[in-house]
């Protein structure tokens, strides 16, 4: 039978009625979200009769409305993974999230013009299987259906930070669905499908333990796909299975307008600027360095300098700040910050980039800081050309990059840990790719990037590179603790893989310097001690 494209018509199986047209949004705000320095979806957060999603993509808002995985939604203009909205909505009373799911359908039909079918195709995923029978115990019946999260044994059972988990009374299948989003597994499926073809029936009792991916000098490694082969017998292996997915046919990049009055229909509040209470006190001596953001923009930071919580909270290097005295380097602070409220079901969604901006308002204010932005000629960088290695972009395929492996599952992560790093593009211009390069490389690459290399259409590549500074802490290591006179290398035996050497060697680009006028920050005047809280 030939698939039905539909416009996001709910059928009467679902509401109980046929005549009717679906439930909507009471209104909704839909508009194209600012740009942040962490592009990923945040929500859907529901508080009192509001919905709120920011910063999604289209696949992002596809997937959330139909409730699927992002690699079950297919197809769709080239623009689907980058263009990224806010969509703010008021709800009747009591909505569950499956209404709120239909809700949104009718969103996206009425205000993107979204036009999808069902159907099945091959979409990439991680196949599970059996290699070591005899592995597993068949469970009692006792447990609750789901893998746990428990505090490693450092005695026995991992010596480097990672995850210990244990499930219970779990099917394979059950198992298989929860793998890709439980704790740090994601780091290794980067988020795709687990599909279950180990042909085991019933339930299970297990556990199992594997490393994060780490820096050098940490323990011993066990990674997610070892533990599971050596501790449960299952085996990995990335493929491409033919599943349920969702078409889309047709949608538009510019959603229709808003009301002209939804700011009063809505009462959207202007994001805050700054907490709503604050401690800021010395660190005690040997405190441990940690930052923790909670509901509503809640923040716990211990143990850190002035120096780096200026840069945490404007997001810039040392080479863009200027006129910042010695001494904040001198005194480690703690901070204890509450946001707008105190209870999570009424907690806006305050993303961490409005978390950031309240820490500026807050050193200001605490700091008596006085500062001002200006530019300067400063380095900057241009991406050239010099034996260019990329493979010609379908034209037709969507653009997006994305920390993981390539279509073909290959992850060269897993033979060489310090090449931590490793960004899949596709259908990308050598514009877009400069112009992204400053967030996908951050700690490289401080100020714009400019496409210098006069290469034309859209490519597909994949770049695997180590960490900014892993080179320094490899040498520290080697050294004993040492720093003094380290250099960081072109090419490291160690396996270190520096971004310009991993772009000229894997994809044939340069990164040049060059002088050009760019924003720096300058501080006029600050003092050392906080005023009182």
């Amino acid at each position: 039978m030939r698939a039905f494209p539909i416009a996001v018509l709910l059928a009467g199986a679902v509401f109980c009625q046929t005549s009717k047209r679906p439930a909507s949004f009471e209104a909704a705000d839909v508009h194209v979200s600012a740009p942040v320095r962490n592009p990923y979806m945040r929500g859907p957060r529901i508080h009192n009769d509001r919905y709120e999603i920011r910063n999604a993509n289209m696949v992002d808002l596809t997937a959330t409305a139909y409730g699927v995985d992002k690699d079950k939604v297919i197809g769709g203009p080239i623009w689907l993974e980058m263009d990224r909205y806010d969509v703010l909505a008021k709800m009747p009373p009591r909505t569950d999230r499956a209404m709120q799911n239909a809700m949104l359908q009718v969103l996206l039909a009425d205000r993107f013009k979204l036009v999808i079918h069902h159907g099945n195709a091959l979409v990439p995923a991680y196949a599970l299987t059996v290699v070591k029978p005899g592995l597993l115990k068949k469970s009692d019946g006792s447990g609750n259906g789901f893998c746990r999260f428990e505090l490693p044994n450092r005695t026995g059972q991992a010596d480097a930070p990672g995850d210990f988990e244990r499930c219970s009374n779990i099917t394979m299948a059950k198992f298989a669905e929860q793998l890709p989003r439980s704790g740090a597994a994601g780091q290794y499926l980067n988020q795709h499908i687990v599909v279950d073809q180990t042909g085991l029936e019933g339930n299970w009792d297990f556990s199992f333990h594997y490393t994060w991916r780490l820096l050098p000098g940490q323990g011993e490694t066990t990674t997610l796909f070892d533990a599971l082969e050596k501790q449960l017998g299952l085996k990995l292996a990335f493929t491409k299975a033919t599943l349920p997915v969702i078409i889309v046919d047709s949608v538009n990049e510019k959603p229709t307008d808003d009301l002209p009055n939804i700011g009063e229909i809505l009462k959207i509040p202007p994001p805050p600027t700054e907490f709503e209470v604050a401690v800021v006190k010395p660190s005690a001596p040997g405190e441990r360095s940690g930052i923790r953001i909670g509901f509503g923009g809640a923040l716990t930071v211990s143990g850190i300098t002035l120096r780096n919580l200026i840069r945490i909270a404007w997001n810039l290097p040392d080479e863009l700040i200027f006129g910042e005295p010695s001494w904040t380097d001198d005194t480690r602070f703690d901070i204890i910050a509450k946001g707008t409220t105190d209870n999570p079901a009424d907690a806006p969604l305050i993303d961490i980039d409005t978390t950031w901006t309240m820490l500026r308002s807050l050193l200001q204010e605490r700091f008596q800081m006085k500062t001002h932005t200006e530019e300067r000629m400063m380095k900057a960088y241009n991406l050239a050309a010099v034996k260019p290695k990329l493979k010609k972009a379908d034209p037709a395929s969507r653009t997006w990059y994305r920390e993981g492996p390539g279509p073909d599952g290959k992850d060269p992560r897993n033979k060489n840990p310090l090449a931590s790093r490793l960004i899949t593009v596709q259908n990308m211009t050598m514009a877009q790719f400069a112009a992204k390069l400053p967030v996908i490389a951050s700690g490289y690459i401080t100020s714009p990037v400019v496409d210098a290399t006069g290469i034309e259409g859209a490519w597909d590549f994949t770049l695997s590179f180590s960490p900014a500074g892993l080179d320094q802490f490899v040498s520290r290591s080697a050294r004993g603790g040492d720093t003094a006179g380290a250099v960081p290398q072109a090419s490291d035996p160690s396996g270190v893989i520096p971004l310009p050497e991993a772009l000229e060697k894997q994809l044939g680009l340069r990164l040049e310097t060059v002088k050009r006028m760019v924003p720096v920050l300058v501080i006029d005047h600050i003092e050392p001690k906080p005023i009182e809280n």
